[in-house]
């Protein structure tokens, strides 16, 4: 019994000098790492989304150009075209006088031939006259009467070829040219056709690259503000444990936590965006103290305070020039370790940060705290 109590005296005392492990409070610094690298990994995913839509734009730019061009040439083989069909329903139209004329050379020179072999025929009264003139000059005249017949009907003849050649020339210019004409439409329309199917795949693709940007933009907001959030929660959960402040600049800092991850907005004093004195004026105003929305006042709301003397709630300075508080440009509220929240330029969002700067000028805790 007297060991049993021993034992039990000695598992009391060490209990007191070990007290037990306190669990981290709210999110783990693992949880924020992991859901920032989330959101990194899907920032990094929309930003290849967003290059290769960039490069589907200029190309869709691009092959538009193209088939805009494309399509202006088209119409221009199709003018061409109306034209060629013009001058070959001409050529035809010629090429059926030539063939008329040919046709009639030919009767001609049949009628030719008929009267000059196999009987007089029609020019029975013309030899019947040749013959009565009688004698030596009787027979120059039929001699010259028949050279004169033959002379005509050479001439014929050589009508009927010229025909021929001038109607077979027609045809080959007139067929040639508009199969010509027929084979650049065709090359035209293949071309404008294979354009416009280029450009609509292309508008395909940049409709689908426009829909996974979006999604992945949805992804990515989504997990920034799980981030955020978590890293708010972690901050507000580590500030509690923070001793040091006053309980008016420990409540004020406790609210600036809370908002975190709010876009910031040139001349915003919330509730939704914030600038950084916009910031600090409604954190201060949580516990009834007014400040002017403006760093040049809040510089002057209280007294100055040695920056190794700093409590939770105070507000932070930063200048251009540090050694002239004239120059002031930014305010943050510290909220202990180091740290402040503040909301810091276009673009960002209220955010934690380290209060050491190379242009801090200072600290001002609020007259009321």
């Amino acid at each position: 019994m007297r060991a049993f109590r021993a034992g039990l005296l000695a598992g009391c005392l060490l209990m007191a000098a070990c007290p037990p492990v306190l669990a981290e409070p709210g999110p783990s610094a693992h949880d924020v790492k992991q859901a920032r690298q989330t959101a990194r990994e899907r920032s990094k995913q929309l930003s290849r989304t967003t290059a290769k839509l960039a490069t589907a734009h200029s190309r869709l730019e691009r092959l538009a150009a193209e088939v805009e061009l494309l399509v202006e040439a088209y119409n221009g083989e199709m003018v061409r075209l109306r034209q060629a069909e013009q001058a070959y329903q001409q050529a035809r139209a010629r090429l059926a006088a030539a063939n008329g004329e040919v046709e009639r050379a030919r009767q001609a020179a049949a009628l030719l031939a008929t009267e000059s072999s196999g009987g007089l025929g029609s020019l029975g009264p013309v030899v019947g006259m040749l013959i009565d003139q009688g004698g030596t000059d009787g027979f120059l005249h039929r001699a010259s009467v028949l050279g004169h017949l033959s002379g005509e009907r050479a001439a014929v003849l050589g009508r009927m070829r010229d025909a021929q050649e001038v109607a077979a020339i027609l045809r080959i210019h007139a067929d040639s040219a508009y199969a010509a004409q027929q084979a650049a439409s065709e090359r035209a329309r293949l071309a404008k056709l294979a354009a416009e199917r280029a450009v609509a795949g292309q508008r395909r693709e940049t409709r689908e690259l426009a829909a996974r940007k979006q999604t992945l933009q949805r992804k990515v907001d989504a997990a920034r503000t799980r981030a955020d959030l978590l890293a708010r929660r972690r901050t507000a959960a580590l500030a509690g444990l923070v001793a040091g402040g006053s309980a008016m600049g420990d409540v004020a800092a406790n609210w600036a936590l809370t908002q975190l991850g709010k876009p910031y907005v040139w001349a915003a004093a919330g509730p939704e965006t914030y600038d950084c004195s916009g910031l600090t004026m409604r954190a201060w105003e949580k516990v009834g103290v007014r400040l002017d929305h403006w760093t040049g006042t809040q510089w002057t709301s209280g007294p100055h305070v040695p920056l190794d003397q700093l409590r939770r709630g105070d507000l932070l300075f930063f200048a251009h020039v540090t050694a002239d508080p004239s120059t002031i440009h930014h305010v943050g509220i510290y909220v202990g370790r180091g740290q402040m929240v503040h909301a810091p330029q276009t673009g960002d969002v209220v955010r934690v940060a380290s209060i050491w700067r190379g242009d801090l000028v200072g600290a001002t805790r609020p007259a009321a705290a």
